[in-house]
């Protein structure tokens, strides 16, 4: 398995971790299922190793991600902005888990940022800002989970690792990976997946944890979004989705509702690029997928003040829904030649 955490620089870390440190761990605004699974796979670990241990998130997220053990312990900045801010205080160590700059975690930044806690930054996004005093940064790797579960073999803990961690850390890759479908699952990262499931990850019942577990409400909006919503357009093999915000009153949604839905555009017979869109009060979200080695992220990057990775991106505009969509009409020709080769 390739180590893509050098004993040298591990090393004080190691030393650091010899004896129990009050440690926050810390994720991007809107986690997803690698940036809890992550998070709570390094809660389970060091909790094992006998330090104190927070996990502080900017936002709320899917109830599908509730399961995770220790997921009751998990603090939600915006609920608690003062006891996070104390955490931040207190904190020796603080872990920066699946986000590359510090904007990610919004309106909780400047507290974070306050912390004198040693920070640790493990990510798989390209372009790490330098706001850590370590700094593990691999685009390669499928998810943070991964990294997160090199991290602990490097540490020489990986009996350790229990099924608490194994469980949160299949969690991350699973979903990062569309259910382990990417270019970016390697040999390496099946083997990764054999150890957690040796350690106790139960497959199965992760799945049902989390793709078996949608509302009546949410499976009506995926159906309303396939019949009333979807789009082709055939001449850039593309597809698109989108929801309003009445669309989105209209069936209850809530944070994770929309996950996954862009997929269902993607998995169409002949397309290669698909993008949902969906308002918010303050903007419109705007996520990317694609087939091959056409890349999303340049056009997140170029278009709409994103990024992410090749066939996974994501970005937004401040426009009007429509007018976020006619944008990315309009783009398509420029793209003709390598959406239709």
């Amino acid at each position: 398995m390739k180590n893509r955490f050098p004993y040298q620089e591990v090393l004080p870390l190691i030393k650091l971790l010899l004896d129990p440190k009050r440690i926050v761990i810390t994720t991007h605004h809107k986690p997803d299922g690698d940036a809890m699974g992550s998070s709570l796979g390094l809660y389970n670990y060091l909790l094992a190793k006998g330090h104190h241990v927070t996990v502080v998130v900017p936002s709320d997220y899917p109830d599908f991600l509730e399961w995770m053990p220790g997921n009751h312990t998990v603090i939600e900045y915006p609920k608690a902005k003062e006891q996070c801010k104390q955490l931040f205080n207190d904190a020796e160590i603080l872990f920066c888990l699946d986000f590359n700059q510090p904007n990610r975690v919004e309106e909780m930044e400047a507290d974070m940022l306050a912390s004198k806690a040693i920070k640790v930054l493990i990510d798989h996004h390209l372009h790490p800002q330098a706001f850590c005093d370590h700094t593990f940064s691999y685009p390669l790797a499928c998810a943070t989970a991964e990294l997160v579960y090199q991290f602990i073999v490097s540490m020489d803990d990986k009996t350790l690792i229990n099924k608490a961690v194994a469980d949160c850390l299949y969690t991350g890759i699973m979903t990062d990976t569309n259910s382990f479908r990417f270019e970016t699952m390697t040999a390496d990262t099946h083997r990764t997946i054999a150890g957690l499931m040796d350690a106790g990850a139960a497959n199965y019942v992760i799945h049902e944890n989390v793709y078996d577990n949608f509302s009546y409400d949410r499976m009506k909006m995926v159906g309303f979004s396939l019949f009333h919503r979807l789009v082709m357009v055939p001449e850039f093999k593309t597809a698109y989705i989108s929801l309003s915000q009445e669309d989105l009153k209209q069936f209850k949604s809530t944070t994770g509702d929309t996950e996954g839905v862009v997929n269902l555009a993607l998995s169409i017979k002949d397309v290669k690029l698909a993008a949902f869109f969906y308002e918010t009060p303050h903007l419109v979200k705007i996520s990317l997928r694609s087939k091959g080695v056409f890349s999303v992220k340049e056009v997140a990057q170029a278009h709409f003040q994103g990024g992410g990775h090749r066939n996974a991106a994501g970005g937004k505009s401040f426009t009007s829904i429509d007018d976020a969509i006619k944008k990315f009409l309009s783009i398509l020709p420029d793209y003709k030649h390598e959406l239709l080769k």
